[in-house]
C-alpha cells in the first residue's frame, strides 16, 4: 500500500476519533430524546396517535402526569421505569421544556359517525348534562378545547383512539389522577357510546387560530378536582 494512502486512512480515522470525542451537549433538548423516541420528534405524537402529543401542552398538566406514572396513579411500566429515579425539579424542568414548544398540529381525522350523533356529542361537550351532573367540557378544557393554563390539557389535536382508551381507563378504574379524581367520575357517568361519539367529535375539530392554552379558567371549577393544580 503506497506510503501517501496510508497516511490518508491515518488522518481520517485520526479525524473520525476526535468527532466521535466531542462531548454531547447536557441539554434538556438533548435528554428529552428519551421521550421524543415514542412521543415524536420534539413531542409532535407518535404517527398512530398512541403515544401523545407532548409539545405546546401546559408544564402543570405534564408535570402532574410524569407524578402520576412515577408515583403509581397512572400505570404504564415503559414511563414508570423510565422515570422512577428522577426527581420532582427533574420532572418539573423536562415539563417545561415540552410545554415552551410550539410547533404545528397534525390534520384532524374525519368522523365516521352521522352528522346528528356528532350535533349530540357537541352539545354535551359545551353545555353538558345536568340532570346527570355532567359538567361541560370546556368548563375546564376551555372554551376553545385547547387547555387551560395552569394544568388542564387541550383535547383537540388529539387521536380518537388515545381519547377513547384515556376515557376507557378511567372508566375502568386503570387510570387515576391526585385526588379528587373528578376526570374519573365524569368518565363513569358516560356511556362507552357516548364516548365513542364525543372523541370522534373532538379528533374531527381543526385547531383553532390560537391553538394556544387559555391564560386560566373562566370561572368556578363545576367539580373538585385534585389535578387543577400543578
Amino acid at each position: 500500500m503506497p506510503l501517501v494512502f496510508r497516511l490518508f486512512l491515518l488522518q481520517l480515522g485520526l479525524a473520525a476519533g476526535s468527532a466521535l470525542a466531542q462531548p454531547v451537549a447536557d441539554s434538556l433538548a438533548q435528554r428529552a430524546l428519551a421521550c421524543t423516541g415514542c412521543h415524536g420528534k420534539e413531542g409532535r405524537a407518535a404517527p398512530d396517535g398512541y403515544y401523545p402529543r407532548l409539545a405546546g401542552k401546559p408544564a402543570g398538566y405534564l408535570y402532574n402526569q410524569l407524578l402520576n406514572f412515577r408515583d403509581g396513579r397512572r400505570d404504564y411500566g415503559l414511563m414508570s421505569e423510565l422515570i422512577s429515579p428522577l426527581s420532582d425539579a427533574y420532572l418539573h424542568d423536562l415539563a417545561g421544556h415540552f410545554a415552551s414548544l410550539d410547533l404545528p398540529y397534525p390534520p384532524p381525522q374525519k368522523p365516521t359517525v352521522a352528522t346528528p350523533e356528532l350535533a349530540r356529542a357537541e352539545a354535551l361537550i359545551r353545555n353538558g348534562d345536568p340532570a346527570r351532573h355532567l359538567p361541560a367540557c370546556t368548563a375546564c378544557h376551555g372554551e376553545r378545547l385547547t387547555g387551560t393554563q395552569p394544568a388542564v390539557p387541550g383535547l383537540l389535536g388529539l387521536s380518537r383512539d388515545y381519547l377513547n382508551g384515556q376515557l376507557g381507563a378511567w372508566r375502568s378504574g386503570q387510570r387515576h389522577a391526585q385526588q379528587p379524581d373528578c376526570m374519573a367520575q365524569i368518565a363513569k357517568a358516560l356511556t362507552a357510546a357516548e364516548i365513542n361519539v364525543m372523541t370522534q367529535f373532538l379528533a374531527g375539530q381543526p385547531m383553532p387560530a390560537d391553538p394556544h392554552p387559555a391564560a386560566k379558567l373562566a370561572g368556578t371549577p363545576p367539580l373538585r378536582c385534585g389535578g387543577l393544580q400543578p
